[in-house]
């Protein structure tokens, strides 16, 4: 399934008083969000505020009890598999297959998203796991390297909405700043990045516009 014609001009994700529940807590209390097109958002907040739940909703990862949202085009309470295929999630874990090299793991993710050779080369060339880090098993990577591969795998996918909780832990100076470049020509190519992050400085820089959740609820920052 492909998001209805309008979708592009649409708001990349519309949410309306969102509540999600887990373990009987409202991690999410009543979230409202809207995040256009091309956009750099970052989610901040203290810890157990509630953004890794909303990203994880916005993902199509986890079911709402209450309210109303559209990501891609697509309903968050009917339609959470097609938003799936479209989205690109970095969390605590990375989403990668641990026995399998980080050149099969991207060709994998490739295969599934019609890229090409060079696309592949060019994603892993663009993290830095390429060379001789290309034919060595995930599992047997960093903590930084298994990141730097599972965004690579992002590019190969070519997601239009990227959602990254703490993108720049395990990353060493070099790679936040390739990841920064990374997302900043995703935004212009047309995908959307919303991103949770404690790191003020470089995170402020990094985006276009930001919000602060705060039990469970998001509140405006800027913008």
């Amino acid at each position: 399934m492909h998001p209805s014609p309008d979708a592009t001009t649409d708001p990349v994700i519309d949410l309306e008083g969102l509540v999600v529940v887990l373990g009987g807590f409202p991690a999410l209390a009543g979230a409202d969000l809207r995040v256009e097109r091309g956009e750099i958002l970052l989610l901040a907040g203290p810890n157990g505020a509630g953004k890794t739940t909303l990203l994880r909703a916005c993902a199509g990862m986890t079911r709402p009890v209450r309210g109303s949202g559209r990501v891609l085009g697509f309903d968050l309470l009917r339609e959470r598999e097609s938003i799936r295929a479209g989205v690109g999630l970095v969390g605590h874990r990375n989403g990668l297959y641990a026995d399998l090299t980080v050149q099969e793991n991207l060709r994998f993710w490739g295969a599934a998203s019609g890229a090409t050779s060079s696309e592949i080369e060019a994603a892993a060339s663009a993290m830095a796991v390429d060379g001789r880090l290309a034919t060595v098993p995930v599992g047997r990577l960093s903590a930084g390297q298994r990141r730097r591969t599972a965004l690579a795998v992002l590019v190969v996918r070519r997601a239009a909405l990227w959602l990254l909780d703490e993108p720049h832990t395990g990353l060493d100076a070099q790679g936040r700043d390739e990841l920064d470049a990374l997302l900043r020509r995703a935004a212009v190519s047309g995908a959307t990045v919303v991103f949770a992050s404690h790191e003020a400085d470089r995170a402020d820089q990094l985006a276009t516009r930001s919000v602060r959740v705060v039990a469970g609820r998001v509140e405006a920052v800027d913008g």
